[in-house]
């Protein structure tokens, strides 16, 4: 063996010292003794620091400047949109809050909650069970039969505000309060805020007052699981329904008649439209969208629109005529009806797998966020008129409309619009219009210019 030593530079062999000669060179017979040299630790004891604080004195960079900007993502802003978004992330389910800027065309993460069960259907609103105060709430539909209502102004939060409904319980003896199956749709009344509509497999449509909690009516005239739901937007107690028995369903609910359209496949998604009282709009499974007036018994007009089921069907709230929808097959199109019939404006492949739900910004015109099932990249918000020339081209001069404010007086009512049988009629009342409610699957936009609280 031949030992280099740098510091002499002179060989030594083993035949030139014996082994019982060796010098203990680490120290090994003095190993267990105990030693109170504590600047001895591997010859880095002065570079050391067990601090409880765990604040080490050789760093001298602060870290002020991260925990301002942490605080600054905290604060919404007046010019900030809220996006709630569902997310499945393997047996994860969780209610994502993204703050969006379009500005800054910043979008991030601001908390998110976790939920008991996979979300199927979102619905914002402001009112609070039992409060006159307005709330920053969203509703949340699932596989399980009960609704939760979840108070987005709270960080870190683990349960719901209040839910809806109750599961029948044997042992207990309790009997089941609500929908007996896993809820499909939501839609609140913005004119009678204290009313919200959910659909459901059971095929069922629960009416639940949101004043005590407990539901009010409820409508079984359906042969299959109510899809869809969105309340008119004037008329306080007109909902339109849609379900996979392949009817579109308009219920007038103080007199629980109905009147019923049959389309050309399962309904998937019904939107009103809010630039003309009596049309709605319904997206089929077979890729249809179809055009209806309340007022007549056949479609205005249909166009097969996508190659599968319509996921998203959303109508600009500012700019007329200006309809999007989405595809299964993972394609937005942008549509032109503000004339006698639907003008394809275009098209867009997403990169974001088959798109599951579509909404727009309520208070900016071209601002939509799209969702699909794409684990890598299933969230996407887009600017129309920024990213496609056709839809700037044709829509970008229009003018934009705000909702008008319609009168309640005798002169201003609506009569003779919805025909519920051969004989008889059924007047719309009571009409007046505050807000637009553009309601999807799983998305809901809404702006917020409030700080979050923690719990």
């Amino acid at each position: 063996m031949i030992i280099n030593n740098s510091t002499n530079n002179l060989d030594v062999t083993d035949s030139e010292i014996g082994i019982n000669d060796q010098r203990d060179e680490y120290n090994f017979d003095n190993y267990d003794e105990d030693n109170d040299n504590t600047n001895s630790l591997f010859g880095i004891g002065n570079m050391t620091v067990f601090a409880s604080n765990h604040k080490d004195p050789y760093v001298t960079i602060a870290d002020s400047e991260d925990e301002d900007s942490e605080e600054e993502d905290d604060i919404i802003k007046p010019d900030d949109n809220l996006i709630v978004v569902g997310h499945v992330d393997g047996d994860a389910s969780i209610l994502e809050v993204y703050v969006f800027n379009e500005e800054e065309d910043s979008l991030y993460v601001h908390h998110d909650i976790m939920l008991p069960s996979i979300p199927l259907c979102l619905e914002w609103l402001s009112k609070d069970l039992g409060s006159k105060t307005e709330s920053n709430l969203v509703a949340v539909g699932s596989m399980d039969p009960i609704i939760g209502i979840w108070d987005l102004d709270l960080v870190n939060c683990l349960e719901p505000v209040f839910e809806l409904g109750q599961k029948r319980v044997k042992n207990k003896k309790t009997k089941c309060i609500g929908h007996r199956d896993a809820v499909l749709d939501i839609a609140w009344n913005e004119s009678l805020t204290h009313m919200l509509a959910s659909g459901s497999v059971d095929q069922t449509v629960i009416l639940w007052d949101l004043d005590t909690g407990k539901m009010t009516s409820s409508f079984t005239k359906f042969q299959e699981k109510v899809q869809t739901l969105q309340w008119h937007p004037k008329e306080m107690c007109a909902l339109l329904t849609g379900s996979c028995d392949g009817y579109a369903r308009l219920i007038e609910c103080r007199s629980q008649q109905a009147k019923e359209w049959k389309v050309s496949g399962e309904v998937e998604r019904v939107v009103w439209d809010h630039h003309s009282a009596y049309s709605f709009l319904v997206g089929t499974s077979n890729g249809y969208i179809e055009y209806l007036d309340a007022r007549a018994n056949k479609p205005i007009w249909s166009t097969p629109a996508h190659e599968k089921e319509v996921t998203g069907l959303v109508l600009s709230s500012k700019c007329p005529g200006l309809l999007i929808s989405t595809g299964n097959e993972g394609v937005i199109k942008i549509w032109d009806i503000d004339t006698s019939g639907p003008v394809f404006i275009s098209e867009k492949k997403l990169k974001l797998g088959a798109l599951q739900c579509l909404d727009a910004n309520p208070d900016l015109p071209f601002i939509v966020c799209a969702g699909g099932d794409c684990k890598s990249n299933n969230f996407h918000v887009m600017n129309l008129a920024k990213e496609d020339p056709a839809v700037r081209e044709r829509f970008a001069a229009r003018q934009m409309v705000e909702q008008p404010t319609v009168r309640t007086s005798t002169e201003d009512k609506i009569e003779e619009v919805m025909e519920i049988a051969e004989d008889t009629t059924n007047a719309f009342q009571s009409l007046s219009l505050e807000h637009v409610s553009l309601e999807t699957s799983h998305l809901k936009t809404k702006a917020k210019k409030k700080n979050y609280k923690n719990k």
